[in-house]
Parts: C-alpha cells; sequence; structure tokens
C-alpha cells in the first residue's frame, strides 16, 4: 500500500487510482449511460453480501466512532482459518489491491522488476512502474496463458524480483496449470518471490488446476491474494488479503494502511462463518448463467475463451473501442480495451435479466 510519505511522491508524478484495473471503459466514452443501465464491466458479483453480513454492517454501524483495535487479531485468524493458516500468515487490506501495494513494495525496486504476462491485472505493473521500479511484461502464448518458465528466466536474469500470476487470469479467464506453476516454484531463482492472484479462483472448477495455498504452508517464496470483492459480493466493502510465510508478510505490513473499517471487518467474519455452502450455492449459480452465455456466444459463432471466472472474453471480429460505446448507448456497459486483443470484448457475469438484456444488444450491434 502507498505510504502517507509516499503519496503526495506519486501524485505528482501523475499517479492516482484511476490507473488501476477497475477503471471502466466507460469513462473514455463520449456516450451518457442510459437510465437502467446494466453494468458488467468492472468483474463485479451479480449478488451483494449474505443477509449475515448486511446485519453484521448494520450493527457494526453504530459502534464506528470506535477504532476496535483489539478486535482485529481475532478477525485476522477468521479470515487465516479459511485456508487452515495462522493469523501471523496473512496481511488483511483494502481489496486485494491493497495486499498487492504492499507486495510491489516491498518485492520489487529499480533494480528488482515486477514480471509478470500480459495482458493481466494492471494495478501491480502499474503502481511498480509509478515508483520507478522494473517491470517487464512478456505476452501470453496463443492459448492466453503465462509461459512460466519466460517468467522465471527473467526473474533469473534480473537477479531477483517479483513473478505475478493471475490464476484464473484478468482479463482472459483462463487458468495456469498446476504443473506449471509447480515448475515456477520448484525453479525460482534467489531472491524472488511468486505472487499467485487468485481473486477469481472460487469460480474455478477446472481440474487442470488448484490452489497455490499448499506452497504457502510448505514455506516456499509464494504470495496468494484472495479477496471478498467477487464470490462474497463485497466490492464496495472493500477487503481481500495475502497470505505468506510470517517473514514475508512481516517485509509488507509497513505498506500497509493500518486496518480494513470495522464494519467491513465484521461483514467478513459474518461470511465466513456460513461456511463453505455460501461459496458453493453462489458458484453453483454463476456457472449456470456463465454457460448459458457461453453457448450463446458459440451460436453466434464467436471464438471465445474458455473462462473459470466470473467473466467471459470473446473475439467480437470489430475494434472494442467503437463497439463499447455501442453497447453503451444500448444501455449494457462492457468491459474496456485489452490491448493488443482490440477485438476482444470482456463481458461480466450478471444476473440472468441483465445477460439477456446484453444478448439483445450484442445481437443488435453486430448486425449493423
Amino acid at each position: 500500500m502507498i505510504t502517507r510519505r509516499g503519496f503526495a511522491g506519486l501524485v505528482a508524478a501523475g499517479f492516482t487510482e484511476f490507473a488501476f484495473a477497475q477503471r471502466s471503459a466507460v469513462d473514455s466514452m463520449n456516450v451518457q449511460a442510459p437510465k437502467g443501465t446494466v453494468w458488467l464491466n468492472a468483474n463485479e458479483f451479480p449478488e451483494g453480501p449474505p443477509a449475515a453480513a448486511l446485519d453484521a454492517i448494520a450493527r457494526a454501524a453504530k459502534e464506528s466512532n470506535r477504532y476496535h483495535f483489539t478486535e482485529y487479531p481475532a478477525i485476522y485468524q477468521s479470515i487465516a482459518s479459511i485456508e487452515g493458516l495462522k493469523g501471523d500468515q496473512v496481511l488483511v487490506g483494502a481489496g486485494s489491491t491493497e495486499a498487492l501495494h504492499c507486495a510491489v513494495e516491498a518485492f520489487t525496486s529499480p533494480k528488482r522488476p515486477f514480471i509478470c504476462a500480459w495482458p493481466t491485472f494492471e494495478s501491480g505493473p502499474e503502481l511498480a512502474a509509478a515508483q520507478g521500479h522494473a517491470v517487464v511484461k512478456l505476452p501470453l502464448t496463443s492459448d492466453y496463458r503465462s509461459d512460466v518458465r519466460q517468467l522465471v528466466a527473467e526473474a533469473k536474469k534480473a537477479g531477483g524480483g517479483m513473478i505475478y500470476i493471475c490464476n484464473p487470469n484478468n482479463p482472459t479467464g483462463n487458468v495456469a496449470p498446476k504443473q506449471d506453476i509447480g515448475w515456477a516454484v520448484r525453479n525460482l531463482p534467489a531472491d524472488t518471490v511468486l505472487l499467485i492472484d487468485e481473486a477469481y479462483f472460487h469460480f474455478n472448477t477446472s481440474p487442470e488446476t488448484e490452489s497455490a495455498m499448499k506452497y504457502v504452508k510448505d514455506g516456499k517464496n509464494v504470495l496468494v491474494m484472495r479477496t471478498f470483492s467477487k464470490i462474497y459480493g463485497m466490492a464496495g466493502l472493500r477487503a481481500g488479503y495475502v497470505a505468506a510465510r510470517p517473514d514475508l508478510i512481516k517485509k509488507m505490513a509497513p505498506f500497509r494502511n493500518l486496518q480494513i473499517s470495522i464494519t467491513t471487518a465484521r461483514a467478513v467474519v459474518a461470511a465466513i462463518d456460513m461456511g463453505p455452502k455460501l461459496v458453493e450455492e453462489r458458484r453453483a449459480r454463476l456457472i449456470r448463467t456463465r454457460d448459458d452465455l457461453v453457448a450463446f456466444l458459440k451460436q453466434k459463432k464467436l471464438n471465445t475463451i474458455e473462462s473459470q471466472a466470473n467473466f467471459v472474453m470473446f473475439d467480437t471480429g470489430r475494434d472494442i473501442n467503437q463497439i463499447g460505446p455501442a453497447m453503451l448507448a444500448k444501455g449494457v456497459a462492457v468491459g474496456r480495451p485489452f490491448p493488443p486483443y482490440n477485438t476482444m470484448m470482456r463481458i461480466t457475469i450478471g444476473t440472468d435479466a441483465e445477460m439477456a438484456k446484453f444478448k439483445a444488444a450484442l445481437s443488435e450491434v453486430l448486425s449493423v
């Protein structure tokens, strides 16, 4: 996370939160969003926080005049317990983005690069660049995957750094095979950490991949990020975490902005207390809608990347800079452009009603 002392320098350098990956293509369109626009552009979950979390928020709001410092160790332990970890193995922040900021500050520098495949979630490389740290972006493979051998080779050449893999990847939605992740862990160069961003892992059902949390438990130089913004429906509440060895957590902790709000913290604990059934049921509902969307796109003969996330990316055959405004004019906000995939559209999975509106709008726009 950007420290108070460092914030002024970043602003002077032209760095703002707008630079991060959740910015919308809508911002650059000269089109007024019609009333009733459906927002399928930011990888949000169509359901909000569960009822227990909403109740917890209401109760916490009445006590929000206090900092509640003494509660947070138990809150962190509750979050860590999801993966069978201890409280000192997680760093909790405002969404997984804050955790990513802390990792960039701790493990990259002008000589230790942030290394990633491209395109991917922009927040990490953009923050590293704004800080004057080295950034290495390698193209995705022909099947839209990270080439782990090239990523490791770049870290070795630089004498260390941080390798970032979003799994499933944003914006493509596909996964990195567990064999690739395992190879990267076994072959990490000295002074290198591997950061696996699992923001969308709750939506994954692919047998060819697995969570990298086991490497954290094994004490490897691996960081794993998770968020409550997606399947838990808490994007606006801002809560996420990074899991790692305690010594790696200590290196990141100085860059965290104190703590998340007590309303958010109580909501997170209430959702966790509901157990895995909450995640399982929400995943099943979203996958059903995702499968229906993919079937529609295939019927339209639109090349679609197999997604294990809560969004789908497909080839429209046209410039997204033109199609995006056309879709917005019809009341559907879609994902921003992701160069070099300039004809590919990323669409968030919404409610069935929202997806019906999307299908109608896309059919109209592509028929013009």
